[in-house]
């Protein structure tokens, strides 16, 4: 059975993997051939070689076929944009932010062309005279009947190497559109509720969120006991998650696995105990099994409480077989245990390759049946913790450093002490809790959560609390599981330390940089923003920082730094910002804040915010040139005297232009008509150029036909935002670089652009192409 259902997660694995689905018809012919394989190998013997082959097949047809139905919910193209009347039910938690309030919406009612599940934003009006019935956001609970007005396009996320699909995460959650609401009269509540069990435990999770946020109020860790009740893990501020992030405890602080078996063993426990005490009871059901459904519906009911995250399916799973086959009285041992989890979780969810927590998740899992086995050593209650501990530490560590990049050196100890306190305490007072007349519980529990992040915290600001490097080659990954394996054999194996040699090149080989003489300049997906990275043999130049997204988020801390983590980029020698536009510099502060930069080169005014950090600062100026390991560098804009005049900030623009092996890049950030025709007059002989980063993001403000015409690049890169509210880039833009030599690329369409230029020519390598998946952009 287990190869089987191995193979079967490996079909499903490929299927994700692929840039187009098979056809309807291939997807019945691997379905029947999987199934013919599978029953010819059970008759002839041969289940060990035919089974797991036809299991692979199988796998294949079932992940494309509910694909493709996924799919075919899609939102009709000339539907995007479009005002549209819709009605349906709020059909999970509502989130609110600083500007309104997310969420899901199942939708009942609509013209054809609607997908069932979408994505809902309801904006805050941004004038204060418009704080009136129509522009107010109301207060919106889960199982409400709503009629909208709403705005809608297809799922669309920014896609650059080593970054987060947001496509995927959308595909998996079965949402097919996202939008907007639009301020509208006719915007009612049409019912107060509409039962069905799924929305009950919505609402039911939404009261508890309510309760909780009126006894804990403004409590500095009343987020975290929200996520362990209920598994609402946005309810944690973001400087918390960096802080589990550092120390390694960040599966304590969503529903994991451990808690749902604590509750689990806690209802088994207790349920048992009481069943003893009946005379007549045990005569009618033994006790063990009396426990063990009380334990299987208490963790039931506790992963429905909390969202039905993957690792607490995984455990839920796990626990259903358990429970299944101690009353069938027989003993299916662990392996086959969390073998039939994985393949329960893989029917239900097939995109849950696509997450991170998904490997995490089954792999700590693999990995703690094998420690607690006994074989790696000793027995003995401390001897068990440190051999389960030296087991993940080292089973997955190639995993962390390839979807990560990074691991936390403290965590074993900060898990020594977070897992009795967080398991043991702190989630069991968050779940008694949950119900009425019990605050005192969630005041004890914030008590005792207060020291221990405290200690947490004192771990994560020292310097060493985490490992990161670059992201390792594909062969080193899988090296380096083969090295963990190898340490891991059982007691007894020779040699054992020799698996640690696998590892070395996980840590000590670095992604390859151009060579002297040559340029690698990488055109990052930001959305409507700009941010490009451009690094020589030994250099790394930051060339706008791209837009800020939220307080919390913006593109430094989303996507430049786990780009640049990924690339082994440790220190910036210099960070260009070319102006003070927050679409340019609302990344800087975050990059700032982790990545060391040697220099800060801008036309940021005197009174910016980023004027006071303490980084050598310095104007860019027409006629500035330096020379990186044989790559020249040149602003061409602003002249001097720019400064003293009234001029707006996009004609304040750091013009750059990079040489590299007799090719040229041009980046002229956002500058407009007015100082095309200033660089033109004073530098027509330098504009000529392979590569053009279009002015303004292809505003009718910029790209003067003179200029163009000047320049004439082979490459035309617009970085803009995907349905952006400026409409950018405007069609008759485009329509002057087209021409029958020119490629045009568009970070909405291409994802990020990366260019590799010296003197053997010009390579472009797009996103959207190298890495592509079946459902993004559909």
């Amino acid at each position: 059975m287990i190869p089987a259902v191995l193979a079967f997660a490996a079909g499903i694995l490929w299927l994700q993997m692929q840039g187009m689905l098979p056809d309807a018809s291939d997807l019945l012919l691997l379905a029947l051939a999987g199934a013919v394989l599978c029953a010819v190998g059970r008759a002839c013997g041969r289940v060990r070689i035919v089974g797991p082959v036809g299991a692979f097949l199988v796998g294949v047809a079932w992940a494309g076929s509910l694909a493709a139905a996924r799919l075919a919910d899609g939102i009709d193209a000339d539907l995007e944009g479009r005002d549209l009347r819709i009605s349906g039910v709020v059909a999970g938690l509502p989130q609110a932010f600083e500007n309104g309030r997310r969420f899901e919406f199942r939708v009942e009612r609509a013209q054809p062309g609607v997908p069932e599940r979408i994505s809902l934003v309801w904006y805050r009006g941004w004038r204060p005279d418009l704080d009136d019935d129509v522009h107010a956001v109301p207060m919106l609970r889960a199982g409400e009947r709503w009629r909208l007005t709403v705005r809608l396009k297809r799922p669309h996320g920014n896609l650059n190497p080593h970054g987060f699909d947001y496509e995927a995460w959308l595909f998996e959650q079965g949402i097919r559109a996202t939008g907007y609401v639009r301020p509208d009269a006719d915007n009612l509540r049409i019912d107060e509720f509409v039962w069905r069990p799924g929305l009950a435990v919505e609402r039911l999770r939404q009261a508890i969120r309510e309760r909780f946020e009126a006894v804990l109020g403004d409590a500095e860790y009343g987020g975290i006991l929200t996520a362990l009740a209920i598994g609402d893990q946005r309810a944690i501020d973001a400087d918390l998650w960096r802080v589990f992030a550092s120390t390694g405890v960040t599966h304590l602080l969503s529903v994991s696995g451990l808690h749902v078996t604590m509750v689990a063993s806690l209802a088994w426990g207790v349920a048992a105990w009481l069943w003893r005490r009946s005379s007549r009871l045990p005569l009618r059901l033994p006790a063990q099994k009396a426990g063990a459904a009380a334990g299987f519906l208490a963790a039931f009911g506790y992963t429905l409480l909390a969202g039905f995250a993957v690792p607490a399916q995984r455990t839920l799973f796990m626990l259903a077989v358990v429970t299944l086959a101690l009353w069938m009285g027989r003993n299916l041992g662990s392996r086959r245990v969390l073998a039939l989890a994985l393949a329960t979780v893989l029917v239900l969810d097939p995109w849950a390759v696509t997450a991170a927590g998904f490997w995490l998740s089954f792999g700590c899992v693999a990995l703690l049946f094998y420690a607690g086995a006994g074989r790696l050593g000793a027995t003995g209650k401390l001897a068990a913790w440190l051999r389960a501990q030296w087991a993940v530490t080292i089973g997955m560590l190639p995993a962390l450093l390839a979807l990560f990049q990074q691991f936390s050196v403290v965590s074993p100890v900060a898990n020594a002490i977070a897992i009795p306190a967080v398991s043991l305490v702190v989630t069991p007072l968050a779940l008694v809790g949950t119900l009425p007349g019990m605050q005192f519980a969630l005041l004890a529990g914030h008590g005792l959560l207060v020291p221990l992040m405290g200690f947490l915290s004192w771990l994560a600001d020292s310097s060493w609390a985490v490992w990161q490097q670059a992201a390792p080659a594909p062969w080193a990954v899988l090296l380096g599981l083969s090295g963990g394996a190898w340490m891991l054999m059982p007691r007894g194996f020779p040699a054992r330390w020799v698996g640690a040699l696998a590892f070395l090149p996980l840590f000590f080989l670095s992604p390859p940089r151009p060579p002297a003489g040559q340029v690698r300049m990488t055109v990052l997906d930001v959305g409507q923003g700009l941010a490009i990275h451009v690094q020589t043999a030994a250099h790394d130049l930051l060339y706008d920082t791209g837009p800020a997204f939220t307080p919390d988020a913006n593109s430094g801390n989303r996507i430049i730094l786990p780009y640049l983590r990924a690339l082994g980029v440790r220190r910036l020698d210099l960070l260009l910002l070319t102006h003070e536009d927050r679409d340019h510099a609302g990344g800087a502060e975050s990059i700032l804040e982790v990545l060391p930069t040697s220099g800060i080169l801008g036309s940021l005014p005197a009174d910016h915010p980023l004027m006071a950090v303490p980084v050598p600062q310095r104007r860019c100026v027409d006629g500035e040139a330096w020379e990186w390991d044989g790559v020249r560098f040149e602003f061409l804009h602003p002249a001097d005297s720019d400064f003293s005049g009234r001029r707006k900030s996009n004609d304040l623009s750091c013009v750059l232009r990079v040489d590299a092996g007799g090719r040229g890049i041009l980046l002229p950030s956002d500058i407009e008509a007015r100082s095309e025709e200033e660089v033109l007059a004073r530098h027509h002989d330098r504009l000529p150029s392979d590569i053009l980063v279009v002015p303004h993001h292809g505003s009718r403000t910029s790209s003067t036909p003179a200029f163009i015409a000047a320049v004439g690049a082979h490459d035309i890169v617009f970085p803009v935002g995907y349905r952006n509210r400026f409409g950018h880039p405007k069609t008759d833009v485009v329509a002057r670089y087209g021409s029958s030599e020119t490629r045009i690329h568009r970070t909405d369409r291409d994802g990020a652009v990366s260019f590799s230029v010296g003197a053997a020519g010009v390579d472009v390598e797009r996103s959207r192409e190298s890495d592509r998946r079946y459902w993004q952009g559909r």
